[in-house]
């Protein structure tokens, strides 16, 4: 599988086999995140993978109740440990955190895993079932394993809707 063609195929899976993950595919999807570029170098993510059950379940109910990470092969807490300010005025956490995901999920396609973002969610919930310290902030869950369903085809803008050259045009 191309990178194009993980692009096309990768979807925000809600239904997933209760079926663990295997180590080398949960080591390649975060050396994946690890590559990932960050605002000056400051490789600035950290994360938490939880596999356990229970943990699990802890965290679905954190993540308002979405009982169906808890078949999840694993669910990532995905954090952040600065607060650097860019000069353009964006903090970088969240940026340099979804870039990283975004690795996890395309290179979890190409191993025939599903993944799904998790915004939905109560970091004050999360923070103690794994441990998180205060002066950590968590950006994004994202739910990881194999898929129990068949993505559905979605829909997107064309490329003149979302895409312009030289000035604003829309």
């Amino acid at each position: 599988m191309d990178v194009a063609q993980a692009i096309r195929t990768r979807y925000s899976c809600r239904h997933y086999q209760d079926r663990p993950v295997e180590p080398d595919k949960l080591l390649a999807v975060l050396e994946a995140a690890r590559q990932a570029p960050s605002a000056k170098n400051l490789q600035d993510w950290r994360f938490v993978v939880a596999t356990d059950k229970q943990t699990k379940k802890k965290l679905a109910a954190a993540a308002n109740n979405q009982t169906f990470l808890e078949n999840a092969g694993a669910i990532i807490v995905a954090c952040t440990v600065s607060d650097h300010v860019m000069r353009c005025g964006q903090t970088v956490g969240p940026i340099d955190v979804a870039i990283a995901l975004e690795h996890i999920c395309l290179q979890a396609t190409e191993l025939g895993l599903a993944t799904c973002w998790i915004g939905s969610f109560y970091p004050d919930k999360v923070r103690p079932i794994v441990g998180i310290p205060e002066n950590v902030t968590i950006i994004e869950l994202l739910a990881l394993g194999y898929p129990a369903d068949t993505p559905k085809e979605h829909r997107r803008d064309a490329l003149d809707h979302v895409a312009c050259f030289e000035k604003w045009n829309f």
